[in-house]
């Protein structure tokens, strides 16, 4: 039956909404997935690797940055702590998720929420009533098995351009990173704040030898940031003062 008694669906049924609802998120992957891939296959990654790193991340964002900051020898303690602050958003849209979902479930809950996305995130928290386990396999299994494909697929096509072109894709990673920032400065001046900030640090630490490449971009990010939300936290409290 569609529904138990308690009339719920059924998590069959559960899993089918979630793989419908997926297949919008799978086909906005194809293009990024697959740039993903080209831009591995040039930053010398084999396609082993870029399928791995697709599996084991699962981050669009954080995996350009980490074939940036492999592109300049930057050593595994600084990537995975850069990406680690790129992701904390992910223990909020985590909570806000968890508001969502039925009591319980732990197990699956730990399960599923390695395939939280902004995208995943979006479509479950505006789905109508509870998001129960079964949704969210369906949702994650469409769009993490999208990704992972198309990066291996995105690699694959990448070995089979010329020479001169598969090394010239190395500017598509600037490219995608201000694809990336130029949305968010739109809607917040914060991240207009934020990024020349992280860029005057970094520049400045990195020109100055004060930190080494890996180092200079993670320090750049949390002194930018730290310095943001204590203006903001300022402002706000004046705000609310001169509100009494």
């Amino acid at each position: 039956m569609a529904e138990t008694v308690a009339g719920k669906m059924s998590p069959a049924t559960d899993f089918k909404s979630g793989t419908q609802a997926g297949i919008s998120i799978g086909i906005g992957y194809f293009p990024i997935a697959l740039t993903f891939g080209l831009l591995a296959k040039s930053a010398g990654l084999s396609f082993g690797e870029t399928v791995m790193m697709s599996l084991i991340v699962f981050a669009g964002a954080s995996q350009y940055i980490s074939l940036s900051l492999l592109s300049l020898g930057t050593g595994m303690f600084e990537i995975v702590l850069t990406t680690f602050i790129v992701n904390i958003r992910h223990f909020l849209m985590a909570t806000s998720l968890n508001e969502k979902a039925p009591e319980g479930d732990t197990a699956a809950k730990a399960v599923y929420s390695f395939g939280l996305t902004d995208e995943t995130f979006s479509v479950a928290a505006t789905k109508d009533g509870e998001v129960r386990p079964g949704y969210m396999f369906g949702l994650v299994l469409i769009s993490y098995s999208s990704w992972v494909i198309f990066s291996g697929a995105g690699h694959l096509v990448g070995a089979n351009l010329p020479k001169t072109l598969q090394e010239s894709m190395a500017v598509a990673l600037y490219a995608m990173f201000i694809g990336l920032l130029v949305p968010s400065m739109k809607k917040s001046a914060k991240a207009i704040y934020l990024a020349v900030m992280a860029a005057a640090f970094n520049t400045i630490f990195t020109l100055g030898k004060v930190l080494e490449a890996g180092w200079a971009i993670v320090a750049a990010t949390l002194l930018a940031a730290v310095i943001a939300e204590t203006v903001v936290f300022v402002k706000e409290r004046k705000v609310a003062g001169g509100e009494k």
